[in-house]
C-alpha cells in the first residue's frame, strides 16, 4: 500500500528514506559500483523522477530497456560500440538504484518490482554474451565457421544465466521447505569449514567468478576493444570469448558446490 509522503524537501531527506542502512550495507544485493559512487549520484536522479508521475515499476522498465540497449550497443563495430556499452552499463546500474529509491519514498515496494528487476538483470546479462558472439563472428556472417563464435556466445549466455539462477533456486528451495528468508549477510553464504571454504577464500585473490555481471562484462569488452586497436578487433573479441567460456563453467561449478557446502540449503 502506498504512503502519503509528498515530494522530498532536500536530498538529505531523500537519502534518509530511500537509502537506509539496511540498503547501503547489503552484502550481496549491492553491486560494487553502487557502493563506490552510484548511490552518491542516484538521489539526484531519483529527485527528478519523484517530480514526475512515473512509478517505481516504470523506472524498472526503463532500467530493462537501458540494459537491452547495453547489449545491442555491441553491434556497433570497433571501440565505439564497446565504449557505448560501457557507458550504458553504468547507466543501467544507476537507474537500477533509482527504482528502489522511488519505491521506498512512495511506499510502493512490491513483488512485481522485484520480479521486473530480475527480468532486467537476467535478460541483460544473457544478451551481452550473445551479442559478443555475433561481434566475434564478424557480422555479417560470411562462412559456416562464423557460427562457432555465435554458438560460443550462446553457451556463455546459458552458463551465466544458470549461475545467476542458482541464487534464486536457493530462495525457492528454502520457501518450499518452509524455512525463513535468508538474511543478506556474508556469513549466511559462507561454506562450512573445510576444503570448499579454503578454495572460496583463495578465489578472492583471482575473482573470475565476478566477471559475469553486465558491468564487468562491458568493462572486459571495452578492454578487449583497446587491445583490438593493436591486434585487430575480431581477434581480440574472439580471445575474450574463448577465455570467458571455460571460466564461466568453472564459476558455475564452484558456485553450486559452495551452495551445497553452506548453511543456505540446510534445515
Amino acid at each position: 500500500m502506498g504512503s502519503e509522503r509528498g515530494r522530498p524537501q532536500s536530498i538529505a531527506e531523500l537519502r534518509a528514506v530511500a537509502q537506509p542502512p539496511e540498503v547501503r550495507l547489503r552484502a550481496n544485493a549491492e553491486h560494487w559500483t553502487a557502493s563506490l559512487y552510484l548511490r552518491d549520484l542516484s538521489p539526484y536522479l531519483t529527485w527528478v523522477l519523484l517530480r514526475t508521475s512515473i512509478s517505481a515499476n516504470g523506472v524498472t522498465g526503463v532500467m530493462i530497456l537501458v540494459g537491452w540497449g547495453t547489449a545491442l550497443s555491441l553491434l556497433v563495430p570497433g571501440i565505439g560500440g564497446a565504449l557505448l556499452a560501457l557507458v550504458m552499463g553504468q547507466l543501467q546500474m544507476l537507474v537500477d538504484c533509482c527504482d528502489g529509491e522511488v519505491a521506498r519514498w512512495r511506499g510502493t515496494s512490491s513483488p512485481a518490482g522485484v520480479f521486473l528487476d530480475k527480468v532486467g538483470h537476467y535478460t541483460t546479462e544473457g544478451l551481452i554474451p550473445i551479442v559478443l558472439g555475433i561481434r566475434a563472428a564478424g557480422y555479417p556472417f560470411d562462412a559456416p565457421e562464423d557460427f562457432f563464435w555465435t554458438t560460443l556466445g550462446l553457451l556463455l549466455s546459458v552458463l551465466i544465466i544458470l549461475n545467476k539462477a542458482l541464487n534464486d533456486m536457493v530462495h525457492v528451495a528454502r520457501a518450499n521447505a518452509g524455512l525463513p528468508k535468508l538474511a543478506d549477510r556474508r556469513e549466511e553464504s559462507a561454506p562450512r569449514p573445510g576444503l570448499v571454504a579454503t578454495l572460496r577464500r583463495a578465489a578472492r585473490f583471482v575473482p573470475f567468478h565476478r566477471l559475469y555481471h553486465s558491468v564487468e562484462l562491458t568493462m572486459l569488452v571495452f578492454a578487449a576493444a583497446i587491445v583490438g586497436l593493436f591486434i585487430g578487433p575480431q581477434l581480440a573479441d574472439r580471445a575474450l570469448l574463448m577465455a570467458l567460456v571455460p571460466l564461466a563453467a568453472l564459476a558455475l561449478a564452484g558456485h553450486f558446490v559452495a551452495i551445497m557446502a553452506s548453511r543456505r540449503v540446510r534445515a
